[in-house]
């Protein structure tokens, strides 16, 4: 059954929401609470970097790229999961599957690309400073941010197009909260290794590709910073580096446990934890991550609440 004869199952209906109404309210509220706490603390970290001369650095402009790249990721999967805890039909268009399936697919790859950007902006301040300034250019970060984006969205297409090539099985009904590539691939009915490896090696370019790259910057970070004679001089370093390594590992552990296993350890309930976790709680962690450790954003942030507040 192709986009051609798919015609058939027009609608898809999640399965996973609660259908007890107190445990809807509370599910929404949570969800509430959680969307709007993501979207104020990115959109402070972007209002922060863009307001403070001292944070329009090639780090901070980073940093203030992910941000919104995380604010659009995310809205495009909770404002959806909101309406549908609140309609009785949980359901989505094929066509609309897909749709959500491309930009989020895409935003959350080029999530994982922007990572290895800032992985390789303390690459090159770190091992080569005096370096920095000529190579870490604001034309250079600009590229860099938009290749990110546009071959996240490339690769998501392709992956996306592939996806609703294959047969799908009569069945409506997907085990998830909304449309991520291993529950849509359950529906399929052709029972083949080559789409399950196909997948896999889309999933590679997208996840084992980059954090080899944040790999090798960090190898040589290391290998770089242990020259460093002063214990003072080699703290400020790590310092640096060590906001970076902890979203890297809690976005990159996410997303290899979903994305880079075979179909048999589908676990629907397992693996709607986890989307949550890495849909909600990760964007929600990086902003408290990167400011808690880090006295100019904390210094920043205050003073943009100051303003706001006073005007």
């Amino acid at each position: 059954m192709t986009w051609v004869n798919h015609s058939l199952l027009m609608e898809l209906v999640f399965l996973a929401y609660p259908s007890h109404p107190e445990l809807c309210a509370f599910s929404f509220l949570g969800v509430s609470l959680v969307y709007t706490l993501i979207i104020s603390g990115n959109v402070l970290i972007v209002a922060a970097i863009q307001t403070e001369t001292r944070l329009r650095t090639p780090m901070y402009y980073f940093l203030g790229s992910l941000s919104g790249v995380e604010v659009c990721y995310t809205s495009v999967v909770a404002p959806h999961i909101l309406a549908n805890i609140l309609q009785s039909q949980k359901s989505i268009t094929l066509l609309g599957c897909a749709t959500q399936m491309i930009f989020f697919i895409g935003l959350g790859s080029a999530d994982c690309f922007l990572l290895v950007m800032m992985a390789y902006d303390r690459y090159v301040a770190i091992c080569h400073p005096l370096w920095y300034p000529l190579i870490m250019t604001l034309t250079l970060c600009v590229r860099l941010v938009v290749s990110s984006v546009v071959i996240g969205l490339f690769l998501s297409l392709q992956l996306t197009i592939f996806v609703f090539s294959l047969p799908f099985c009569q069945t409506r009904g997907i085990e998830h909260f909304f449309c991520d590539v291993p529950p849509v691939m359950h529906l399929v009915c052709a029972n083949s290794h080559i789409h399950e490896q196909s997948v896999l090696v889309a999933a590679t370019l997208a996840i084992v590709m980059p954090f080899l790259l944040i790999t090798t910057s960090y190898t040589f970070i290391v290998a770089t910073v242990l020259k460093i004679h002063s214990a003072a001089g080699r703290q400020r370093a790590f310092s640096t580096c060590s906001s970076h390594l902890t979203v890297v590992l809690l976005q990159y552990g996410c997303c290899a446990f979903m994305y880079l296993r075979p179909s048999s350890s589908y676990s629907p309930k397992q693996d709607q934890f986890i989307s949550l976790v890495y849909t909600l709680g990760t964007p929600l962690l990086n902003p408290l991550i990167y400011t808690l450790r880090n006295s100019e954003m904390k210094g920043a942030i205050r003073r943009v609440l100051t303003r706001n507040c006073l005007s």
